[in-house]
């Protein structure tokens, strides 16, 4: 596994894990402006066969410093990245809670996929 990469794809609006050139993980978000810049993480996922090697926590990990490191608050929507966020009080200072407002965006840019 030391051939595994993560990286922010912001084309597809996704932080990736990438093994052998091919994509096995990703932590999709999508970027909120409610007067500061915010990222709305809504989904992460790990390939089957490349589950429990730690791989979603190092995700996690490179994808919340990432965006912590660019001024961008963190939107905790997907399940995985709220547990992860219970177990990383760190990041709270740079967290804020879903609000109804960021739920009606989100669910209006994914409907226009």
């Amino acid at each position: 596994m030391s051939n595994i990469i993560i990286r922010n794809n912001p084309e597809r609006s996704r932080f990736e894990v990438i093994n052998g050139g091919k994509v096995i993980g990703q932590a999709a978000y999508r970027e909120y402006n409610a007067g500061e810049a915010q990222r709305i993480f809504y989904h992460t996922a790990i390939d089957d066969e490349y589950g429990g090697q730690g791989l979603a926590a190092r995700l996690a990990t490179q994808a919340l410093d990432e965006t912590v490191a660019d001024g961008i608050t963190i939107v905790p929507v997907c399940p995985y990245i709220k547990k992860f966020l219970t177990k990383h009080p760190e990041y709270g200072p740079n967290t804020t809670k879903p609000t109804p407002a960021h739920l009606e965006f989100l669910s209006a840019v994914l409907a226009r996929r």
